[in-house]
């Protein structure tokens, strides 16, 4: 019985070439795109997850300032950790970890490598994650202060095949030399924690208690990220107060400070206080995958109960001859089995091809491994969720008909749920201009962000760290300053892009004892304002004198955030080093658009000093690029040269906007295509059954524009009613997704009428061509085959 079904089945579609073409293009990349989409959602949702412990692992973070400073923090102080595991009996053990700035330069015998991703960070790393040591004592795994632990990938370079055991890499020509203790998998793409090497806490604690900086016991340095394992069933809420009170025995003036727990399953998608840190992003693209399939499925059910008058008489014939109404309907199901199975085998070829693709917009490495059980999982999910809805109705209404009815000619008008098929192309277009509204807001939003006055010119500039060459700057500065393709140069300790780095050990005139600004102090040369075109607005910056190591230059927020008035020569003191305040720079965006602009300070310490900013005539960068470089070699020898324009820095932190914005355009673009091929073949089945009025009308004078008009008029009705509904959902949409930035656009009306007339020049378009078609078609030849 089954093989006469498929037989049955493959001759129809065989029949029907048309509209078996235009089912299984849509469902083949309606399946193709919703799968690729969910394995990227499944990828995303797996970060940090794989770890045994990964239940009862959170990181601590900081949530501290007041007013507009206040805002939660990753890093933290150095001591909170190992003093919360020794006085606090939930937590099991604490973990922390540092970047390794100390040195940049890495060697093996002749082997020279620069700026690999080091940390420092506890023993108990090895213990807490689950990133496997392959070679050495996962309960030592530093065997002293000097000791290193290197991953495959990097003991393959520095040693080739070679055992990297007690091989001996020396840092940064003789600073120090580390002891090669451990060798660790490659920690896994899915892992928010991702290093190359990794050196023992206690060595940096030495360091920097030879700096005077005693790190069991300061409260005042945030630079630490910090993990605990809790004993299971712990409730974190009471331990962040427990923590909370080791943080005021110790600095009893951070009574703002309060301390949270994220779980570390959460947090590559949440903050802290579980807001949105990407899974918003995760959810749009769950519902667009659905929405893609549920397109191609709706094409499925319209075509299939449109056609079903012109297969009314074949069923009626069976049902006469003793077919049941079960065998009607499960022809009907392997039907439509047969097709999916047909555009899921060409699904799984068009996601190998386009994984690369896929892979390289993103930014991943995603493989499409059909031995893995979560992409069969996924597979199944997609292909059986879309074969149930868009079989059992067609299925269903096939299997009804009343054959003598359908003998007669009588069912014509039955069938109808036409009203069904109207709404279920109104659905698709909706989903569809909602897809264009917002693929045109993301666009309008990073053109703004693009296009928005910073505050700052970062135009044609370029920054590196300048390392020995720092020693040198006058004489650097003054080489550069004659090449022709350099304008200015000056110098900083941070990016301006995103500043890193803050402080709330702050004292001024006035402030208010419950008061704890936290600020972003930034060490800058006299010339930084001048060169990077800022606006003073009242006092002055510096000059260059050794006073100017007492003075301070704050920007707005700081201004407002402190509530002082005439704050030019007022006292204030940062870190204990008490100044004044000379003057007041205008607010400046060094962060991403989607925070406030938060208190910062300038201040002057040339010591300080080691990112050198050029900036060129554009048309010469590359001479002036040649310059630097040929300068940074005569000091720093073989320290490999790195630089970066400010303008890819600045675009790198909207990366995943930019992405979002790409994939919306691609996915309104699939989802446009997936509708038209369904309208294309509704247009075909309406001019297929109203052959004989379109000849007639022909006979009696009809123009081929008006025959296009009368076949158009009803779909056209149908895109706008779906303009319509779309335009309220988009605007909600795309207004939650705006509350991300705290600089943002006002979606103007002219994005949704726009998407309108696009979604109605589309849907004529691909109407027309079948009623042009049919317009054209011989009158004589028309009711002659009627």
């Amino acid at each position: 019985m089954f093989k006469n079904y498929l037989k049955t089945a493959w001759r129809n579609l065989l029949k029907n070439k048309f509209y078996s073409v235009i089912n299984i293009a849509g469902l083949t990349l309606g399946l193709a795109i919703g799968i690729l989409i969910l394995i990227w959602v499944q990828d995303e949702l797996s970060f940090d997850g794989f770890h045994a412990k990964a239940p009862d692992i959170y990181r601590l973070e900081l949530f501290g300032g007041t007013g507009a400073s206040r805002q939660i923090y990753s890093v933290g102080v150095a001591p909170i950790g190992p003093m919360a595991k020794q006085q606090l009996p939930e937590v099991k053990e604490s973990v922390r970890i540092t970047g390794n700035y100390n040195f940049s330069l890495y060697k093996y015998k002749d082997k020279v490598f620069g700026d690999e991703n080091a940390a420092f960070t506890d023993p108990s790393f090895f213990s807490m994650f689950d990133f496997h040591l392959i070679k050495g004592n996962a309960g030592k795994p530093f065997n002293d202060d000097n000791s290193v632990v290197i991953t495959q990938k990097t003991a393959q370079k520095f040693f080739g095949d070679q055992d990297p055991i007690g091989k001996v890499i020396n840092a940064d020509g003789n600073k120090a030399n580390f002891t090669v203790s451990g060798v660790i998998a490659d920690f896994p793409k899915n892992s928010s924690i991702n290093y190359d090497m990794l050196m023992p806490m206690s060595f940096h604690e030495k360091t920097m208690l030879a700096s005077k900086n005693d790190l069991s016991n300061n409260f005042s340095f945030f630079n630490y990220e910090t993990y605990l394992q809790l004993k299971p069933g712990t409730a974190t809420k009471a331990l962040t107060t427990k923590i909370r009170q080791i943080h005021l025995n110790h600095k009893a003036d951070d009574t703002d400070a309060e301390y949270l727990l994220l779980p570390i399953a959460k947090m590559h998608l949440y903050n802290a206080d579980m807001s949105d840190r990407g899974i918003s992003t995760v959810r749009i693209f769950i519902i667009i995958a659905l929405l893609i399939l549920v397109i191609a499925c709706i094409n499925y059910v319209n075509l299939s109960t449109a056609r079903s008058m012109l297969r009314s008489k074949e069923i009626s014939m069976r049902k006469i001859i003793g077919a049941a109404k079960i065998q009607l309907f499960m022809q009907f199901i392997v039907e439509t089995a047969l097709l999916f199975s047909l555009a899921a085998v060409l699904a799984i070829g068009l996601i190998f091809i386009l994984m690369p693709m896929f892979n390289h917009l993103l930014n991943k490495e995603m493989v499409f491994n059909p031995g893995d059980y979560h992409v069969w999982l996924i597979l199944l999910a997609a292909i059986g969720g879309t074969l149930a809805l868009s079989s059992i109705y067609p299925a269903l209404l096939l299997s009804s008909f009343e054959p003598l009815k359908a003998l007669k000619g009588k069912i014509s008008a039955g069938i109808g749920d036409v009203l069904f098929r109207k709404i279920l192309v109104v659905t698709q277009f909706v989903f569809s201009i909602v897809l264009i509204i917002g693929t045109m807001v993301i666009t309008g939003q990073l053109n703004y962000i693009r296009q928005k006055n910073l505050g700052y010119d970062k135009e044609n500039v370029i920054s590196f760290w300048m390392r020995d060459m720092a020693s040198h700057y006058d004489a650097v500065k003054a080489e550069l300053l004659k090449q022709p393709g350099v304008l200015a140069v000056t110098r900083s300790n941070q990016n301006i892009i995103r500043y890193g780095g803050f402080t709330g050990w702050l004292d001024w005139d006035g402030k208010n004892p419950k008061q704890n600004m936290m600020i972003h102090p930034i060490v800058v040369d006299k010339d930084m304002v001048s060169f990077f075109k800022m606006n003073m607005k009242e006092g002055s910056t510096f000059t260059g004198s050794v006073a100017d190591t007492s003075h301070y230059v704050l920007n707005e927020a700081a201004i407002k955030e402190m509530g002082i008035t005439n704050p030019i020569g007022k006292s204030f003191t940062m870190q204990g080093v008490k100044g004044t305040i000379i003057g007041i720079v205008k607010d400046f965006h060094y962060a991403s658009m989607k925070v406030k602009i938060a208190p910062a300070m300038f201040w002057y310490k040339p010591a300080y000093l080691n990112t050198i900013y050029i900036k060129t005539t554009g048309r010469d960068a590359q001479k002036a690029i040649s310059a630097a470089e040929k300068q940074f070699k005569q000091y720093n020898g073989e320290y490999p040269f790195a630089y970066n324009f400010l303008d890819d820095l600045f675009n790198k932190m909207y990366q995943s906007e930019q992405q979002e914005g790409k994939l919306f355009s691609y996915f309104a673009g699939i989802a446009i295509f997936i509708s038209c091929l369904g309208l294309l073949g509704l247009a075909a089945y309406t001019a297929q059954v109203r052959t004989r009025e379109i000849g007639v009308r022909k006979v009696l004078g009809a123009t081929v524009s008006g025959i296009v008009s009368m076949l158009a008029r009803d779909f056209i009705k149908l895109v706008f009613i779906a303009i319509l509904i779309a335009s309220p959902l988009a605007w909600y949409a795309m207004y939650k997704w705006l509350q991300d930035f705290a600089y943002k656009i006002n979606v103007s009306w002219l994005v949704f009428v726009t998407a309108g007339f696009m979604a109605i020049l589309i849907a004529f378009a691909t109407i027309s061509f079948q009623a042009i078609k049919a317009a054209l078609m011989n009158p004589v030849k028309s009711l002659r085959s009627e």
